[in-house]
């Protein structure tokens, strides 16, 4: 991983170097995004230890409010769109980014609104100002605030669904070249499940809020659905445990029905 340690007195572009990684806080995503970020300030900062970042807009429209939440979790993002009363989804979209020059290109690998879009690549810019994200060159420009707390998560990253148990076996299968995907987003504290293909662009689902990894208990607090809006304001538990570089993740689904999955560090 890139991390970044810079000594200024007034803005600077930010330059990559490399050195070890160290433990602390997570949440300023702009520090991974090489090249394009500005900030001032005065003093020397060592970026801290970041692999994921969580970001929320609130805008009012004529119908009512809008909640955008906006994940970085490695190479890959995902926006995603609906109502703050009552979590009605509207869309969402993502898929992975890397640094071009000073700016920042994502490519789509899902869009629920615009499944044209699936391929395509758009340029970012971006500004930080402590936690606070300014963003130009997408479809909505204007400030984020951060959603990012103070816990670390075992399973920040993102993940890829890789097997299931049945019949007291783990059946394995690999999303990883195949266009039919479940990825997983998490950072310290939120997550977003998305199924998509990236040959056809069909959307098949998504789901996400905010959750907590304790003890071997995952619970997931659901804030948007979009197969079941019903589902809004529930809370899953189940079990998890990572060996081998792998989230095994047991228990009950959103209808009741038992599952054991196995999830995979996507690269």
């Amino acid at each position: 991983m890139k991390l970044f340690q810079i000594t200024c007195r007034k803005t600077i572009v930010m330059r990559p170097i490399h050195f070890k990684k160290i433990s602390g806080g997570k949440g300023l995503l702009l520090f991974m995004l090489s090249g394009f970020a500005f900030l001032s300030f005065t003093g020397t900062q060592q970026a801290p230890d970041t692999e994921s970042s969580a970001w929320q807009q609130v805008v009012s429209t004529d119908n009512g409010q809008l909640t955008h939440v906006l994940l970085f979790s490695g190479p890959y993002f995902s926006w995603t769109v609906y109502e703050t009363d009552g979590g009605s989804f509207q869309f969402t979209k993502g898929g992975s980014w890397k640094t071009n020059g000073k700016n920042m290109e994502v490519m789509y690998e899902f869009h629920s609104a615009k499944p044209e879009q699936v391929g395509k690549t758009e340029t970012w810019t971006a500004k930080q100002k402590k936690k606070t994200l300014s963003l130009k060159g997408a479809e909505l420009e204007g400030s984020w605030s951060s959603m990012d707390g103070a816990v670390d998560s075992p399973l920040d990253g993102p993940w890829i669904f890789s097997g299931r148990k049945r019949d007291g076996e783990i059946q394995r299968v690999d999303m990883t070249t195949r266009p039919r995907k479940t990825m997983k987003i998490l950072t310290e504290n939120r997550f977003q499940w998305i199924a998509y293909n990236t040959e056809t662009g069909d959307f098949h689902g998504t789901g996400g809020g905010n959750y907590t990894a304790t003890d071997g208990v995952y619970t997931e607090n659901i804030e948007f659905f979009s197969r079941d809006n019903s589902r809004v304001g529930a809370s899953l538990e189940f079990n998890f445990e990572v060996k081998d570089g792998d989230w095994h993740h047991s228990g009950n689904n959103s209808r009741g029905e038992p599952l054991y999955e196995v999830w995979s560090k996507r690269k």
